[in-house]
């Protein structure tokens, strides 16, 4: 049951309590992929399902979704459905999702733009 205290509630970070690895919130959506969660929108609105994936954007598609009015009076069941990151007000998800994240070992990948050539030559600029 989604209400159960072995849950870890995940809110968009304020500029207080930031920390180095601004990953972490996508990091532990990825990780929890197939698990169930409660997504609660800044309407109100609540949907109960199993996250089937997640973007860059944190937009989520879940899957065999309950969804709640914001009165709590009207329900409807979805097979799936999908949900847009900047809607979203909290996500609530097993706590041991945090176990499935990987550590981040600080190596990162940086693409380079630009290449050998093309507008902007080899540092990828307009100027």
């Amino acid at each position: 049951h989604l209400f159960e205290k072995d849950y870890a509630i995940i809110s968009p970070p304020s500029p207080k309590n930031c920390t180095p690895n601004a990953q972490l919130p996508l990091s532990l959506l990825r990780a929890a992929s197939g698990s169930p969660m409660l997504v609660e929108l800044k309407g109100g609105d609540t949907y109960n399902g199993r996250l089937v994936n997640c973007d860059a954007w944190m937009n989520l598609n879940l899957r065999d979704v309950i969804c709640t009015s914001k009165d709590g009076e009207t329900f409807w069941k979805m097979k799936e459905c999908y949900i847009r990151g900047s809607s979203v007000k909290y996500l609530r998800l097993p706590e041991d999702s945090i176990d499935k994240v990987p550590e981040d070992d600080g190596t990162r990948h940086f693409v380079r733009r630009g290449g050998n050539g093309g507008r902007g030559g080899e540092y990828g600029g307009r100027g």
